[in-house]
């Protein structure tokens, strides 16, 4: 069973097509570009003229004249050079309603497809606090990963920790100068050493501060860390049991700021875990001949016949590995152990130079062959000043504090728990506003971003973001919320969802609107651009206003209309709910606000 419309109309075009003798892959509608003429319109004449050796209009005049026999179109016209405008009638529509309501993925497709994924996002860095510019990987990463599973493929997330570079080798130099009485620091102990650091993932930033000011102002400095960094790579007991601290502390400070984002990943590697990876791939480079020494150092010259780009370093001069050789190594990794058939890194754009020169290597050592290896670059998150986000002092803004931020900006809309009705006690209504602050402000936070290209930076309007109206998540929210209280009042009046009709503009402008689902979803998917799917929620619930202040339910004319007006509203608040989810968004059962 069909249950897109498009690809209703697609297949009856295709038809048409084959009977004249035209070419089929030019059967293809799409949305009109001027509802009020069509529905549809399909540009295929256009393309065929050459090819037919013929006028537009005329072959346009002949798929008109074979379309018409088809009841199911209301009416066809050709306007323009030759574009062929489709109206179709009522029924069909309502036909692909009932159907889309009957279906529990609302007639979405899955891909032809279906492979395994691995998505890398999030990277975080051991003992650093997550700050602003974590958000965008996060939260693109989360509804990318629920895109794809909802499509059909495996996907296997992995966060990729920074935990293995020169900056470890920095904080442990720091901590030795600090405390050079701890046993992490004596040669000679292999053993025994405290099972957790006094420290804070806070109390750490600040360490790592510290370190990387006296490594650029002293080079003493900077030979210790990278000496302590050669050790601890190569497996100082000491340094590696400080290290797996750092690591933990970490990860745990890490966790709770995507556990608040609702961001989740099926691995928590790192860098760490490519290490021994990284030999293999030095390994290999020597004895495909695409490697040379160029002052002490390892190194990979890639092509220039479009533009220069520098070679690849796998193994610097004083031995140690670099973020590609690491990164090659994962490719490896992902490919021989998650049987990869794709992978898609989210970091900021201005990474290009970076993964271009990881793929071109991991082709010239035959890695992945027939993978597709993808960067997805994202815009930086801004102030109203359109630069990088900052704090009131001028700092970087920690993602936890943004958080907390966007929690205090949508409590100042809530009600008091004396104030909200419906709860049996001020307690319990205490505890339904705090978790709806937090689903509200996540999805203020994420809407404000997946709302935007992921290549475009965009603007963190804090006293817009989490507004109830205009283009914001809890627009959406409340949408979803005021459908469920139409749906208890239908109950509580003895209305059943039943067969839908279309009987006014409003309905029938708000089936065609839900008709594009599949194809809204599977663009969505194959553009890996979210926004696609945050424009559509938002016109979504845009038209489901405009029909319900025309069409009411409750008063409706006849029993069968409020019916099919019910039906029409419960399958708008089902889609609603699944674009949210899949934008990594909760769609609460109720709403609240100040009165």
């Amino acid at each position: 069973m069909n249950l897109s419309l498009e690809k209703i109309i697609n297949h009856k075009l295709a038809a048409c097509f084959e009977k004249l003798g035209l070419d089929k892959k030019y059967a293809t509608v799409k949305v009109s570009d001027r509802p009020d003429l069509s529905d549809f319109q399909c540009n295929g004449a256009l393309a065929l003229a050459k090819s037919e050796h013929k006028n537009p209009r005329e072959i346009a005049a002949s798929v008109m004249t074979e379309l018409e026999k088809d009841n199911d179109f209301a009416k066809i016209s050709v306007d323009g050079p030759g574009f062929i405008n489709l109206t179709i009638r009522n029924e069909l529509i309502a036909r692909v309603m009932d159907d889309m309501s009957a279906d529990e993925r609302l007639g979405c497709e899955k891909t032809d497809n279906p492979h395994t994924v691995v998505l890398d996002f999030g990277a975080p860095n051991v003992a650093k606090e997550m700050h602003v510019g974590h958000l965008r990987s996060a939260v693109i990463g989360e509804s990318v990963q629920r895109i794809e599973r909802f499509a059909g493929n495996k996907v296997i997330s992995d966060t990729h920790l920074g935990d293995w570079g020169t900056p470890m080798g920095m904080i442990i130099s720091e901590i030795m100068d600090m405390h050079p009485d701890w046993p992490y620091f004596d040669d000679n102990k292999k053993d025994g050493f405290p099972e957790r650091l006094p420290y804070s993932v806070e109390e750490l930033t600040e360490i790592y501060k510290k370190a990387n000011a006296h490594c650029k102002e002293d080079e003493n400095a900077r030979q210790k860390a990278r000496v302590i960094t050669a050790k601890f790579q190569d497996g100082h007991p000491g340094y590696r049991a400080l290290w797996k601290h750092l690591r933990n502390i970490s990860v745990e400070a890490v966790k709770k700021n995507f556990d608040a984002l609702d961001v989740h990943f099926d691995l928590w590697l790192g860098e760490s875990d490519a290490h021994e990876t990284c030999y293999e791939i030095l390994k290999l480079a020597k004895d495909k001949g695409i490697s040379e020494a160029d002052d002490g150092a390892v190194i990979i010259r890639l092509d220039e016949v479009n533009k220069p780009k520098p070679p690849v370093i796998l193994q610097k001069s004083d031995g140690g590995f670099t973020y590609h050789t690491t990164d090659i190594a994962t490719v490896k990794m992902r490919v021989d152990d998650l049987k990869a058939d794709e992978i898609i890194y989210f970091t900021d754009k201005r990474q290009a130079l970076h993964f271009e020169q990881v793929f071109e290597a991991v082709e010239k050592l035959g890695l992945a062959p027939g993978v597709k290896l993808r960067h997805i670059g994202f815009g930086t998150v801004n102030g109203p000043d359109g630069k990088p986000f900052k704090t009131r002092d001028g700092g970087v803004m920690k993602l936890e504090d943004l958080i907390k931020l966007s929690k205090d900006k949508v409590r100042e809309s809530m009600p008091s728990p004396e104030e909200a009705e419906g709860f049996s006690s001020p307690a319990e209504a205490e505890k339904y506003i705090e978790n709806l602050v937090e689903e509200i402000a996540v999805a203020a936070m994420k809407f404000q971003d997946l709302k935007n290209n992921i290549a475009s930076g965009y603007a963190f309007e804090i006293d817009d973001f989490a507004k109830f109206e205009g283009k914001t998540g809890p627009y959406i929210q409340y949408a979803v919320a005021r459908i469920n209280s139409i749906m208890r009042k239908a109950a509580a009046a003895g209305i059943e969802s039943g067969k839908v009709t279309l009987n006014n503009k409003e309905e029938r402008e708000l089936a065609l609107k839900l008709a594009q689902m599949n194809n809204v979803v599977m663009r969505a998917h194959e553009d890996k651009e979210p926004s696609i799917i945050s424009d559509y929620a938002y016109t979504l619930a845009q038209t489901f206003s405009s029909f319900y202040n025309a069409s009411s339910i409750m008063n409706a004319e006849t029993k069968e209309l409020a019916s099919s007006r019910l039906r029409l509203a419960k399958l708008t608040r089902d889609a609603l709910t699944l674009l949210l989810y899949l934008l990594g968004i909760k769609a609460p059962e109720v709403m609240l606000k100040k009165a």
